[in-house]
């Protein structure tokens, strides 16, 4: 177990690891689940055991001159994204740091990776395309492969879309005519890009505020962007046309997730919401959160939400009930996995914990419009409670205020990184 590990046996709380000294901006989950990595705003990543009895740390990354944003692994490295304006590549089994990528003027805001490429967005209103492998670069050589410009304002989330053809270029790197990269942006537009020549190929105007989540649907034909003006959008992506919104929130869209013919949304607005994709139905709304839903995952029926009132939530997803409350974060939630059994949940406190969350679907639950036993114990602390709680609120309102879209070229407040659904 690290060195700030602690364990505790109630209210389904596995583990908390106090190692990081700093928020928890973002988690990435590896491909076979055997490891967990934690990137936070005291510069520093860390890698989690995620088979072993108790959660070990099995190194720290270091290197970063400011906070981390986003992380993501691939093979046997990870890749970190960071305010100092830098994506690093890390060896996991070292913790060296193999190469520093620079080119991007203003901090990283996400970064997604395949064997071949890194792609990166940032606050400096491009996005980016590196080279994974940089061992044949020669010193003076760069390793962007494009940069993606057209946005007038920071870039936050990115899809990339490979096609099923293959294709050579002449540098031996593996790039289609036909792949596509879709960035969202403050500027309340998306667009896609050919991979190939770096061309904007669509622009999908109608948004009124920032784009600030997107997701596909599995045949990557339809495109849904969450903006901050509280609609969720569908367009197709080949003619670059809105086919439908879908209305219902409150708030601004945080999170998508997309599962076959269902489609999962988190608000600033306190509710996480079930659309059926193909009519634009919402058929379930997840109730009972006391401030935003900054992340969700879909996991075997069940939808986890982690939340700005410090709790993270397990629903079942079909019926709307809520299974289980998981209790024991003191300041935000700000990203969330579940690997086997556990879920790992990181926070603004600094700590990332793990949940026993076996058998979630044999547990009794009740209506999303119910309140648990712990919330009528949060309502019946009444103003000491909110009084507790409204200096961590006011921050994270401050952060989403920033991640929405406020002062994009401010690189002094870190934004809450929702990381890319696994």
């Amino acid at each position: 177990m690290g060195g700030g590990g602690s364990k505790a046996n109630d209210n389904f709380l596995k583990e908390t690891m106090c190692d990081h000294e700093d928020a928890i901006n973002c988690v990435a989950l590896s491909d076979d689940g055997s490891l967990l990595v934690t990137g936070s705003e005291d510069k520093t990543a860390r890698m989690w055991s995620t088979k072993t009895e108790d959660t070990e740390c099995l190194g720290v990354l270091k290197g970063h001159t400011s906070y981390i944003t986003c992380a993501a692994i691939v093979d046997t490295y990870i890749i970190t994204g960071a305010a100092d304006n830098t994506l690093r590549k890390w060896d996991m089994t070292t913790c060296d740091c193999l190469y520093v990528y620079e080119g991007h003027e203003s901090r990283i805001a996400r970064v997604i990776c395949t064997d071949e490429f890194i792609f990166s967005t940032s606050y400096d209103k491009t996005a980016k395309a590196w080279m994974c492998d940089v061992s044949d670069l020669g010193p003076d050589e760069s390793p962007i492969l494009r940069t993606f410009q057209g946005h007038y304002r920071g870039v936050y989330p990115i899809i990339y879309i490979p096609s099923l053809d293959s294709g050579i270029d002449a540098d031996g790197i593996d790039i289609n005519p036909g792949d596509l990269i879709i960035t969202g942006s403050a500027d309340a537009t998306a667009r896609s890009w050919s991979f190939d020549t770096g061309n904007c190929l669509k622009v999908f105007k109608g948004h009124k505020a920032a784009i600030t989540c997107m997701a596909t649907d599995p045949q990557a034909k339809i495109l849904y962007t969450g903006g901050g003006d509280k609609d969720i959008r569908c367009w197709n992506i080949a003619r670059g046309d809105c086919i439908k919104i879908l209305e219902g929130h409150q708030g601004s869209i945080i999170c998508l997730i997309v599962v076959n013919r269902l489609m999962y949304s988190g608000s600033a607005d306190g509710t996480a919401k079930c659309w059926v994709r193909e009519f634009g139905d919402c058929t379930r709304t997840y109730k009972g959160h006391k401030h935003s839903v900054v992340c969700a995952k879909f996991h075997e029926g069940v939808l986890y939400t982690g939340c700005g009132d410090t709790k993270v939530r397990a629903f079942d997803a079909k019926s709307g009930s809520l299974r289980r409350t998981f209790d024991g974060h003191t300041q935000a939630v700000t990203c969330l996995t579940v690997c086997g059994e556990k879920l790992y949940s990181g926070s603004t406190d600094s700590t990332l914990r793990v949940w026993d969350c076996h058998n979630i679907s044999e547990d009794s639950g009740y209506t999303a419009e119910d309140l648990s036993d712990d919330e009528d114990k949060d309502d019946e602390e009444g103003e000491e409670y909110e009084k507790q709680q409204k200096k961590q609120l006011d921050d994270l309102d401050d952060r989403l205020d920033d991640y929405m879209g406020g002062d994009v070229d401010d690189a002094s407040k870190p934004a809450i990184n929702v990381s890319k659904p696994e």
